[in-house]
């Protein structure tokens, strides 16, 4: 699907508030409201809107612990790397994870009630015997920007 500069401000709108309300997205829009609906209903429909969901305040319901997590496989067949991604995806703890070049495999986002927690994580993970060569752990201590909107920048837009 070609995106064009209304497009771009429907979801750089959207992605902001996602309950902006019909006529004030129509507005930013710079639409009358069902032109603009047709047009987020499109960008649903070919998948660039990924979903809707609620953005929780986590500190505020209970304590929890953020670590970055560097693994690097002991093999690097397309069967080992298929394996570790298939249990990764299956832990509800690990709430992110990319694979990267460079002197890693992955890079994984954990959140764990506590330390201990997480060292059971990564206690069980390598009992699983999932491929893990070596793993190096990064505490959170702060943070300070996390799952912000995409810049439109990127698309073209000021």
């Amino acid at each position: 699907m070609k995106l064009d500069a209304i497009d771009l401000r429907i979801l750089q709108a959207v992605q902001r508030d996602g309950r902006i309300t019909k006529l004030k997205l129509a507005e930013v829009a710079g639409l009358s409201p069902t032109p603009c609906w047709l047009r987020l209903r499109k960008l649903e429909q070919a998948g660039i809107i990924a979903g809707w969901h609620a953005r929780l305040a986590p500190r505020r319901v209970a304590p929890f612990t953020t670590v970055l997590v560097e693994v690097a496989l002991a093999n690097h067949r397309q069967a080992d790397f298929e394996r570790f991604e298939r249990a990764v995806m299956e832990m509800e703890s690990v709430v992110a994870c990319w694979s990267v070049g460079g002197g890693v495999d992955y890079f994984l986002k954990v959140v764990a009630q506590d330390i201990d927690a997480y060292q059971r994580l990564i206690d069980g993970m390598l009992a699983a015997e999932i491929g893990i060569d070596r793993y190096f752990t990064y505490i959170v201590t702060k943070t300070l920007k996390e799952d912000e909107p995409l810049p439109m920048a990127l698309f073209g837009v000021k």
